[in-house]
């Protein structure tokens, strides 16, 4: 999985469209599609919350003083990764996942790089709720059998 922000030295144009949609199916086939194991949506979802917490903290802040502010929170942002780890360690999450937190992360170096990394989560977030909803269709359609 490789995750970069930018190409060029401009944000990449597919970075929230054909790259997270891949990033999103492939930590989704990680997932068995029972009730139980790891990636499940509403683990992935509490790390999501967790980045919005920090964009809602930012977007309090005066446009002005946004920078220093993201100074000071830059260190509990990064932070994800020591949670990412535990996650996968309990076995709620995949390392593939744990991995997608950790590229993005050593990418994030200013507000503006933040500012992606919540765009492709966001991203990321919508196409998994995709790829999980398509499985368990898939799923439930082949629960009845051949039945007339």
């Amino acid at each position: 999985m490789d995750i970069e922000f930018k190409k060029n030295g401009k944000l990449d144009p597919e970075l929230f469209s054909q790259k997270a949609q891949k990033v999103a199916e492939e930590i989704s086939n990680e997932r068995s599609g029972s009730s139980g194991g790891p990636n499940q949506q509403s683990q992935l979802r509490k790390f999501y919350d967790e980045v919005l917490r920090f964009d809602s903290m930012l977007k309090a802040v005066q446009p002005g003083n946004q920078e220093a502010e993201f100074e000071k929170i830059l260190p509990y942002i990064k932070m994800l990764n020591a949670k990412a780890a535990y996650a996968e360690g309990r076995g709620l999450v995949t390392s593939k996942f744990k991995d997608f937190i950790s590229q993005a992360l050593k990418q994030i170096k200013t507000k503006a790089d933040f500012d992606i990394f919540v765009g492709l989560f966001e991203a990321f977030m919508g196409f998994y709720k995709y790829y999980e909803k398509d499985k368990s269709s898939q799923k439930n359609n082949n629960k009845g059998g051949n039945r007339r």
